[in-house]
C-alpha cells in the first residue's frame, strides 16, 4: 500500500511540475491545452474561453488547428501558441517513456530478487533420498553373464503391455 501511494505521488508532482511549462495533452478522445498563466483562449483570432489555465475540447477535424492563449506577465501581453493534431480513439493511452522503462527495470530487479529467494530456499547441503545406487542382486557362480537382468515376477506389473512374449 505504501508503494502505490508514493507511487501516485511521484505521478501527481511529475504531472503537476509539467502543467507548469503549458503544452498539449490528448486523453482518449480529448486533448487539454495549458497555458503558463491564466490567460484567454483563442482559436486563431476567434474568441473560445475567458481567461482560465486549462482548455479542454473533444478532438475532431473541426477542433484541430492553430490556438493560442493571451496572458499578462508585467505590463506586456504574452501570447503562448498551440498547433493541435492528432489522433485519438476512445480506448487510446498516452505512454510516458520514462513510466515505462521505469516498469520494465522494476519487472526484472523484481523477478531476480523472487529467483535468488527461491533458490536460497531451495538449496540443501544433502538429498534425502539414497545416496548411493542401490546395487543389483548377485549371481550364482555357475551362471554365464547377461547383458540385460531378468525381470523379478513379483515387481512386474500384469498390464497388457508389460508382459514379454518370447517367439521361437
Amino acid at each position: 500500500m505504501g508503494v502505490r501511494a508514493a507511487l501516485a505521488f511521484l505521478l501527481l508532482f511529475i504531472a503537476a511540475a509539467k502543467a507548469a511549462d503549458g503544452g498539449v495533452t490528448f486523453w482518449k478522445e480529448t486533448f487539454e491545452m495549458t497555458c503558463p498563466e491564466n490567460g484567454t483562449w483563442y482559436k486563431k483570432e476567434d474568441f473560445v474561453r475567458n481567461e482560465s489555465p486549462t482548455y479542454e475540447i473533444p478532438y475532431n477535424g473541426k477542433t484541430k488547428g492553430l490556438y493560442h492563449c493571451r496572458y499578462n506577465q508585467g505590463a506586456e501581453e504574452i501570447k503562448y501558441y498551440f498547433y493541435v493534431k492528432g489522433s485519438v480513439c476512445a480506448n487510446c493511452f498516452e505512454l510516458d517513456p520514462v513510466v515505462f522503462a521505469v516498469a520494465i527495470v522494476v519487472d526484472v530487479v523484481g523477478t531476480a530478487c523472487v529467483m535468488v529467494i527461491i533458490y536460497r530456499c531451495t538449496k540443501k547441503k544433502s538429498s534425502a533420498g539414497l545416496t548411493q545406487a542401490p546395487k543389483a542382486p548377485a549371481r550364482s557362480r555357475g551362471e554365464p553373464p547377461t547383458h540385460y537382468e531378468p525381470l523379478n515376477p513379483h515387481t512386474r506389473a500384469q498390464d497388457p503391455y508389460s508382459v514379454v512374449n518370447r517367439m521361437g
